[in-house]
């Protein structure tokens, strides 16, 4: 399960944050992650609170915002949203796609106390 790497990695983000502003205690989390990544956000939400205890995150709320796939035809020069890898172009039908958008994941926010 690599969501769990996933979240240690977001918890060094975090410490890393709350070393150079001198906090303790983060009150929120925000993270972006994109419906092409690969990444279950409800995996996320499992593993954060596994990696999070015994951490300055212990206690933080978890917001997760999921962003939508997008693609560019190369057939009818258009962008579109699609909600997986291997979809057809929702205008044209066609499948040469160039993926621009929603496999990203991101640390958005960080709300400390």
């Amino acid at each position: 399960m690599h969501e769990m790497a996933l979240c240690q990695s977001i918890i060094e983000i975090i410490e890393d944050e709350a070393r150079r502003r001198s906090l303790s205690q983060v009150r929120s989390v925000c993270l972006e992650i994109g419906t092409l990544s690969h990444v279950a956000p409800e995996a996320i939400k499992f593993c954060f609170a596994v990696v999070a205890a015994r951490t300055i995150a212990e206690s933080a709320a978890l917001k997760i915002v999921e962003l939508p796939g997008e693609a560019w035809c190369m057939s009818c020069s258009k962008s579109v949203k699609i909600p997986r890898r291997g979809e057809r172009c929702p205008c044209c039908g066609s499948y040469q796609l160039q993926v621009t958008a929603g496999e990203q994941m991101r640390v958005k926010e960080l709300e400390f106390y």
